[in-house]
């Protein structure tokens, strides 16, 4: 896996759609969102076992990203191919697409975009040597709509933020976890492009931090103003009138409406049920998972502890400390107001709205 690195003097600014995820010379490219905001470092994945390395290790992170990354990951694994029959070659894009699924469970766009790819395979009608050409077109497709489905999300979610409002989010769902612009930082981002006040109360999101390291740093790039805050200061603001709403993102929302997103949206949820305020879900249609019924259904991936007992590799707590990973919770469709989709804004009850917004996708 090589990559290019450019010291943190040298981090682009990212206000106008700075690359997460692209395709160049024959390899999967993606920014280290380990290392952001300090290091800018471009990673290339060669190899299908590098891309569910950037996967897995959240070098790459967020749904829509991920799901971009895993995409062209099939695409690598078809131009590398020493398969002799498209019968050879459909079986092992079947092979890699159970193995980079497999990198991170709870997010659906991982699995939605590799079963894209490998639908768009079984449907190919031309030479078989055409067959990888055709694959990456799709890639860079998939790419393509996720970035238009974001700035819709934008477009359909900026009415719901009040004059002057004041927004509190959690974890990072802007550009970096997407193709660009965002899915809860898209309707922030474009209340702002028109010129409307807003300011963001940014949660640090341990234990990776995404919001403090992600979030804050893509938002003062953009302009935006924000506050960081502990997550454990959430009800404290909450409490004294400095949230007006509650805007996410989503891992997979389910067929009731439950939703799955970075540990620790489930708590929100109920503080913003306690004070009176709406919680808002931003999610691309692809975040959509009909196939489960509730919440209940959702595997809820385990990392390592060591993310919880250290930070930035040096350890926090006592040698020999149990500590617990959940890298998700589950919010109950009861908790949260409305679902903001480049379709449009669902309100409850959520099944039939989920249920119309696939039909159309």
């Amino acid at each position: 896996m090589a990559s290019d690195m450019i010291s943190a003097e040298g981090v682009p600014a990212f206000g106008n759609d700075v690359r997460t995820v692209w395709w160049e010379d024959s390899s999967v490219c993606l920014i280290d969102q380990r290392l952001l905001p300090t290091e800018w470092v471009t990673v290339r994945c060669q190899t299908r076992d590098e891309v569910a390395f950037a996967i897995k290790s959240m070098q790459v992170r967020g749904a829509p990203a991920i799901g971009c990354t895993a995409a062209y990951g099939l695409a690598l694994v078809a131009r590398q191919s020493q398969a002799t029959t498209a019968a050879e070659l459909l079986a092992e894009l079947a092979t890699a697409k159970t193995f980079l699924d497999s990198q991170r469970p709870t997010a659906v766009n991982l699995a939605w975009a590799t079963a894209r790819m490998l639908t768009t395979a079984h449907r190919f009608n031309g030479s078989f040597d055409a067959l990888p050409a055709r694959l990456l077109d799709e890639a860079h497709t998939i790419l393509a709509e996720d970035l238009a489905m974001c700035h819709a999300i934008g477009e359909h979610g900026v009415n719901l933020i009040p004059p002057r409002g004041r927004v509190l989010t959690h974890c990072n769902a802007g550009g970096l976890a997407t193709a660009g612009y965002g899915t809860a930082l898209a309707p922030i981002r474009t209340a702002h492009r028109l010129g409307r006040p807003v300011h963001v109360l940014v949660d640090e999101t341990r234990p990776f931090l995404q919001g403090a390291r992600l979030t804050a740093w893509e938002l003062q790039q953009a302009g935006v103003p924000l506050t960081l805050i502990t997550d454990n200061m959430a009800g404290f603001m909450m409490r004294r009138g400095e949230v007006d709403c509650i805007i996410v993102g989503a891992d997979r929302i389910v067929a009731n409406g439950d939703v799955a997103n970075k540990i620790g949206t489930y708590s929100l949820a109920v503080l913003a049920q306690a004070h009176g305020l709406p919680f808002y879900v931003a999610a691309p249609s692809s975040t959509v998972d009909l196939a489960l019924a509730t919440g209940d259904e959702i595997v809820i991936e385990e990392r390592a502890t060591d993310e919880v007992t250290h930070i930035g590799g040096r350890r926090i707590a006592p040698e020999g400390v149990v500590a617990a990973h959940p890298a998700f919770d589950v919010t109950p469709h009861q908790l949260v107001t409305a679902i903001i989709t480049e379709q449009g804004v669902i309100y409850p009850p959520f099944a039939e709205g989920l249920a119309r917004l696939k039909r159309n996708t």
